[in-house]
């Protein structure tokens, strides 16, 4: 086979670069911080658009000014939340709310308006929707306000012509004078929210994967998610993987530059780059240190005894329980070891539940724990009408009782989590500058 010409390398590089910056980032705008590579994807807008679509069902919509790759959802707890980028503090409900209450005015809003002109219209829609927000004079309100038109403005939707959105903030409620792109405020919202009844009915509905089934539901899953054990998927879709995942993991390697990560208990996409996932662990700060602190001890604690595959005979298991107590226990034990000589934040130090509760948060989005509870091998969050039915004659993994959980209370310490067990490295006195003989630290995972 002859050697690619250094021409379709640099095609394909061109390409991968712009696949994963929409998948990182599903709206770019020419303007925004990725201005950059904007006209690469504007570039190959037809390879990525067929691409997306055929291998993920997305729609990616290239304009002038801004593309939006239509993501889809995977169902009941699988959301990528928004943050406050000064503080990483998730958004709360309240301000998802003032979020969709601005979208709505600003769909429809002349090309510039004053921003106490924007929060005269918000008031007014909520009271259509009917949501109270009678309390907006409060400062914590008004703070949440200033963080969801913040965010609008981070996505291209309004920009700061004269003054700025904080300025909603302020005590004496500031003025700014804002420019509105009506057309990336329509292209925000991806989800069928006229179909749908509720919140809940429109997570079900958004993890849909329509006539792409398990195919396009797998390959969602594994690209969107830092590790799927078996029992995430269905019957039909742990089938379909069984026979692929040789097959995808070089179509993955080649659209965007992934390593696949196969075990028995689950598939892993990795990034050697490590700039297209928006969790880190290791990472910086005290609930990412505490988090891979409690990880690790949790894994020497709790390692199954003959783990294996049922195909070999051997036993499968996805998690084991945590016992009732373990987790506060050895949060303690870290916060006496390194906490207090580490400089981790005070407030969190004095606030032991506050503190498990973020590190638990971690973990679970991380998919190295999660909460006891059904799963999706169990049926949970699936659309209705989804298929799950294997062919006859086609063997699947049977993953009940793989997660060791007896119920729907307590933790479950996830099988990913034993990437991060702690390792041992044993040095010569030679080699070894101090004198201690011995190092201990936990193993960086690549992602």
């Amino acid at each position: 086979m002859p050697l690619p010409s250094a021409h379709d390398v640099a095609l394909a590089a061109e390409r991968r670069a712009a696949a994963r910056l929409l998948l990182a980032h599903p709206l770019v705008t020419s303007h925004g911080p990725h201005s950059d590579t904007f006209p690469l994807i504007r570039r190959h807008a037809d390879w990525l658009a067929q691409r997306f679509q055929q291998v993920f069902g997305y729609r990616l919509l290239v304009e002038a000014s801004y593309a939006r790759l239509f993501k889809a959802g995977l169902g009941p707890g699988s959301g990528h939340r928004l943050e406050r980028p000064s503080t990483g503090t998730p958004f709360t409900p309240r301000t998802y709310t003032y979020l969709a209450l601005a979208l709505s005015v600003l769909v429809t809003a002349p090309e510039q308006l004053l921003l106490s002109q924007l929060v005269a219209d918000l008031r007014a829609a909520a009271v259509d929707a009917g949501i109270e927000i009678s309390d907006s004079g409060r400062q914590a309100e008004r703070r949440t306000l200033a963080a969801a038109l913040r965010q609008l403005v981070d996505w291209g939707v309004l920009t700061e012509t004269e003054g700025h959105v904080s300025a909603v903030a302020e005590e004496r409620g500031g003025e700014a004078l804002l420019t509105v792109d009506r057309e990336i405020a329509r292209a925000v919202v991806a989800g069928p929210l006229a179909q749908s009844r509720d919140g809940a009915d429109l997570v079900r509905r958004a993890a849909d994967p329509g006539f792409g089934g398990p195919r396009t539901y797998v390959r969602r899953r594994l690209v969107e998610t830092p590790a799927v054990h078996l029992d995430d998927l269905t019957s039909a879709e742990r089938e379909w993987l069984r026979t692929r995942q040789r097959r995808e993991s070089q179509a993955f390697s080649e659209l965007l530059g992934l390593e696949a990560e196969i075990r028995a208990e689950g598939i892993a996409l990795v990034d050697p780059d490590g700039d297209l996932t928006d969790l880190h662990l290791p990472g910086t700060g005290t609930v990412a240190q505490a988090a891979l602190l409690l990880v690790g001890r949790l894994v020497d604690r709790l390692r199954p005894e003959d783990p294996g595959h049922p195909a070999v005979g051997g036993r499968l298991v996805i998690g084991v329980r945590v016992p009732d107590g373990l987790l506060p226990e050895l949060l303690d034990e870290l916060v006496e070891e390194y906490g207090r000589r580490s400089n981790w934040q005070r407030g969190l130090l004095e606030d032991r539940e506050g503190l498990l509760a973020a590190v638990l948060d971690l973990l679970v989005r991380m998919r190295l724990m999660a909460p006891a509870g059904p799963v999706r091998a169990d049926g949970h969050g699936l659309p209705g009408g989804y298929e799950d039915a294997v062919l006859d004659g086609r063997s699947v993994t049977d993953v009940s009782g793989a997660r060791g959980q007896d119920g729907t209370h307590g933790w479950v310490l996830l099988a990913a989590a034993a990437r991060f067990a702690t390792t041992v490295a044993v040095t010569s006195r030679t080699e070894q500058p101090q004198a201690d003989d011995v190092s201990e630290g936990p193993e960086e995972p690549t992602r």
